[in-house]
């Protein structure tokens, strides 16, 4: 009966603390509810880190539409970016954002969560090894947690005790930027020593190598930071972005020595990359690290799908389509085998298979299968813009992530899995930290963005021989510098990595400020497309609200401002460069 009483506690506290959103000042202890009644059993410690998994947390960053449910996002995670753009230019690319009075993202309500996990678990009466997963577990939300607001903020507080209303560290200033980061990485070694080596619940939940993939994620991301905004207000108070570009390579490395992944191909370079994002299952598949499953009978479903089928107000970029090679190795500015803009048809030939296998293209199919209501059994550019629902701003429509297919997808969403870590962005990590150090190799190049390029069917990056690119994106860097960067935009596209890259690299002026983003040649093939062209015949969305292109501030959009309350409440906070205190 105990037992009984103690899983409703677990529950309603897991509750309690997940539906909460006001910010962890106004909260009472929490060690008044259960100190002397749960953290007593593994299964106790198991159900107190899920609560870090629910979607509306965000810290996976996948798409949350709210509750247990996953909308088109999942694949529209780079939405504000130079990647893909909606009907509605996004504040942060055009400069519009304002200082919030409260919110804003400035919430460590999870950070208290977490660490309240560290002040009890040890009262657990079960043997070590039988919940240290849950442990690393805990380390690897914590990671999580810092590393967001990292991403948002820059300086943090960084807690690791459990604060109450009194506590004197809620006046504490903000932490450096690279104590946060060394910090994260500390947890993540504690998350890989204790998290399992073999795959956690068909790799539902993080293991060893989840946590040395979000090191080298998080260790690329600090030391690009360091190295591209240095000598700027942005700039990290002790700067060593080596130290970090080898700590991201080192984890990448350790990864991709244990022979457990590989890169998802059956021979088909045409249709793999796309399969491999619209599989119903991941439990057996080693390219992908961690993932999600969906199941209609439990009421947890995923609607991207459903989502897509009616793309309205939302669109891939000229500029991500142009990043793809054709198939001689070449960009589109140089190579013989580019056919032009006439129609979509000669742009997507002799390119990168990735390229139809992440857009649409006229021969494929878009509709919900089996659902009679729903005629979208028309190829995608018969209805593109005849209606609301299916009017693109750039006339470029993911195809990536869905398929009219997929045996659960109707009209009340589907059960299409998502993938939170891959392999792919292993591979990738390690070859640009090895890029920054100046110390990769044709050796290191075949071992990571070769086998991305071999499942499509590419010629291989080949150092010595990389052709000149008069329109590359950063021609005061490196060509290899370059072409890791362009493999990792195409490769990783509309996945959510887009963002964070461009703030990492310093990459605001090369992308954003003063830039419009573009669509697909416009001619007389869509008469009745409501958004306007170019003097080129470009499909151009913001010709009219933006004239002179984004309002982006490179010296302030790159990190978020602190809400007004937080620095009025605390005044040993200062304001991010920029914006007004």
């Amino acid at each position: 009966m105990n037992r009984i009483k103690h899983i409703i506690l677990a529950i309603t506290l897991i509750a309690t603390l997940g539906s909460c959103k006001d910010d962890f000042l106004q909260k009472g202890p929490l060690d008044q509810i259960s100190s002397d009644v749960y953290f007593r059993s593994t299964s106790d410690l198991m159900l107190y880190v899920n609560q870090f998994y629910q979607p509306s947390n965000g810290l996976l960053d996948f798409g949350s539409s709210g509750g247990l449910n996953y909308n088109r996002t999942v694949f529209g995670l780079d939405l504000g970016t130079d990647n893909f753009v909606s009907a509605s230019i996004d504040a942060r690319l055009n400069g519009t954002r304002v200082v919030p009075a409260a919110g804003g993202g400035w919430d460590y309500s999870l950070v208290r969560k977490v660490n309240y996990f560290f002040e009890n678990y040890q009262r657990c009466k079960d043997n070590f090894d039988t919940y240290k997963q849950y442990l690393g577990e805990a380390h690897f939300f914590r990671a999580l947690i810092y590393f967001k607001l990292l991403r948002t903020f820059g300086d943090v507080q960084w807690y690791s005790k459990v604060l109450d209303t009194n506590s004197p560290e809620l006046m504490d200033p903000r932490t450096p930027r690279n104590v946060i980061a060394d910090s994260i990485l500390a947890d993540l070694d504690k998350a890989a020593l204790y998290m399992n080596a073999e795959k956690v619940s068909n790799g539902l939940r993080p293991d060893k190598w989840v946590a040395l993939a979000l090191q080298a994620r998080v260790a690329l991301y600090e030391g690009s930071w360091e190295k591209y905004h240095a000598g700027t207000p942005f700039a990290a108070k002790t700067a060593d972005p080596d130290k970090y570009f080898r700590k991201a390579a080192e984890a990448a490395q350790t990864i991709m020595s244990s022979g457990r992944f590989a890169i998802y191909s059956t021979g088909k370079p045409d249709k793999d990359y796309y399969n491999l994002f619209v599989l119903p299952d991941y439990a057996a598949n080693k390219e992908v690290l961690l993932w999600k499953k969906f199941d209609k009978g439990l009421g947890i479903v995923n609607y991207r799908s459903v989502s897509s089928d009616f793309p309205a107000g939302a669109g891939v970029t000229k500029g991500l389509a142009d990043a793809y090679l054709c198939k001689d190795g070449l960009p589109v500015s140089v190579s013989p085998l580019f056919g032009g803009y006439t129609n979509i048809n000669t742009e997507m030939k002799d390119r990168d298979p990735r390229w139809a296998q992440t857009i649409f293209t006229p021969a494929m199919p878009w509709e919900i299968k089996g659902v009679d209501t729903i005629t979208w059994n028309q190829a995608v550019y018969s209805k593109l813009f005849n209606s609301s629902e299916n009017s693109t701003p750039t006339g470029y429509v993911i195809r990536k992530g869905y398929s009219a297919e997929f045996v659960n997808h109707d009209l009340s969403g589907g059960t299409e899995p998502v993938i939170f870590f891959g392999y792919s962005e292993v591979l990738l990590n390690f070859a640009e930290a090895k890029a920054e150090l100046g110390q990769l190799t044709q050796a290191d190049v075949d071992k990571s963005i070769k086998l991305l390029r071999d499942r499509v069917g590419m010629p291989n990056l080949v150092l010595a021989n990389i052709a000149a690119d008069p329109k590359w994106d950063f021609p005061t860097l490196s060509p290899v510098i370059n072409e890791i960067r362009r493999e990792r935009r195409v490769e990783l596209s509309l996945t959510g990595f887009r963002w964070d890259d461009i703030a990492r690299w310093a990459a605001g002026d090369e992308y954003l400020a003063g830039k419009r983003p573009k669509g697909i040649f416009y001619g007389k093939s869509f008469p009745q497309n409501p958004y306007p062209n170019d003097a080129d015949g470009f499909m151009d969305p913001y010709k009219t609200p933006a004239p002179n292109g984004y309002g982006f501030r490179i010296d302030r959009d790159y990190l978020s401002p602190l809400p007004q309350n937080e620095l009025t409440l605390n005044p040993a906070l200062t304001q991010n460069p920029g914006w007004l205190q």
